[in-house]
């Protein structure tokens, strides 16, 4: 299993690797923010059960998502499967489906791109009582 492991790892070494050469690495900085919001965010709830965030809004500046999609990459599918497999490794739960929204904007503080991350909201049980009655 930790040969798997280890192959797993060096696979997903090239593959950032070889983004950071072709889209001057912003996917590898957006994945690292990814990671740092969500991490930043780990709510722990018990021994064995840690809750991170479950919706994150990426915004990129005009350049970044014109160079990004003009490369035929598919930035939001990447985030979202990378960003799965790190609370995987880490042992986190997300607080409900994981969502990764990218979009364009041209008020990024950095330039470049800015990640948020929060848990969507719940709806409440009483909601469906009132309505009901």
């Amino acid at each position: 299993m930790q040969t798997l492991n280890r192959w797993e790892r060096a696979i997903e070494r090239w593959e950032a690797s070889l983004l950071a050469k072709m889209a001057r690495s912003e996917p590898v900085e957006l994945l690292d923010a990814l990671k740092r919001e969500c991490d930043s965010h780990a709510v722990v709830c018990g021994p064995t059960r840690v809750v991170v965030p479950n919706v994150y809004d990426v915004e990129l500046a005009d350049a970044v998502h014109e160079e990004l999609t003009r490369r035929g990459c598919r930035v939001g599918q990447v985030l979202t499967d990378r960003l799965m497999r790190h609370a995987e490794d880490k042992g986190y739960e997300w607080a409900g489906p994981l969502a990764v929204r990218v979009s364009r904007s041209d008020r990024v503080p950095n330039g470049r791109y800015r990640v948020v991350g929060r848990p969507m909201r719940h709806i409440r049980a009483d909601a469906f009582t009132d309505a009901a009655a």
